[in-house]
């Protein structure tokens, strides 16, 4: 797995072969931050964004941002091996004065989140089997943890069917080999 652009760029990172942890591929990667770049409905200036990766296993997503110049990132992990490869990779890349982790579950952080905490970007990697992050997007939206024009992206099995336009409106939706990625807002 490596980072695949910014001042990181070509540099891997460390993740697990956990059959709960499923690393967000390279190509994925690419074409996420292609559309958060370059898309009229999707785009974010990195240089002031503040995001919060959710389910972020070894924080594949959260590092290409820091890669890229953004202001800090989040990270939420609880599996106690997806999280310590996490602080390993914040560690080896010395971003630790950039980056907040918690091993913690989703829905407990989220509901103790002070309101004061705003981000511009929330991204949801939940395993493919579990539904439970639609409870989280509903608590996101009631705690009002957004800046003005945020964006939520949900990265999620091709196949999978959850009437997302019930908690989010979606702005795009991309296929690529077996997921989907999901852009969108509140």
């Amino acid at each position: 797995m490596r980072i695949i652009s910014g001042k990181f760029k070509g540099k891997k990172i460390s993740y697990t072969n956990s059959s709960i942890t499923r690393p967000l591929r390279d190509y994925v990667k690419e074409n996420i931050f292609n559309i958060i770049t370059h898309g009229k409905t999707t785009r974010l200036d990195f240089k002031k964004a503040n995001i919060l990766d959710l389910y972020s296993g070894v924080g594949s997503f959260g590092i290409e941002c820091l890669s890229r110049n953004v202001n800090n990132v989040v990270f939420v992990e609880k599996d106690p091996i997806a999280f310590s490869i996490l602080k390993k990779n914040i560690t080896d890349l010395k971003l630790s004065n950039k980056v907040k982790l918690i091993a913690e579950d989703i829905k407990n952080f989220i509901k103790n989140l002070d309101s004061k905490n705003k981000f511009d970007l929330i991204f949801l990697d939940p395993p493919y089997k579990d539904n439970s992050y639609l409870e989280v997007l509903s608590l996101i939206k009631e705690k009002k943890i957004l800046n003005k024009n945020h964006k939520v992206i949900i990265h999620r099995e091709k196949k999978c069917d959850e009437k997302l336009h019930d908690f989010i409106k979606i702005l795009l939706e991309k296929s690529y080999g077996r997921s989907k990625v999901i852009f969108g807002s509140f």
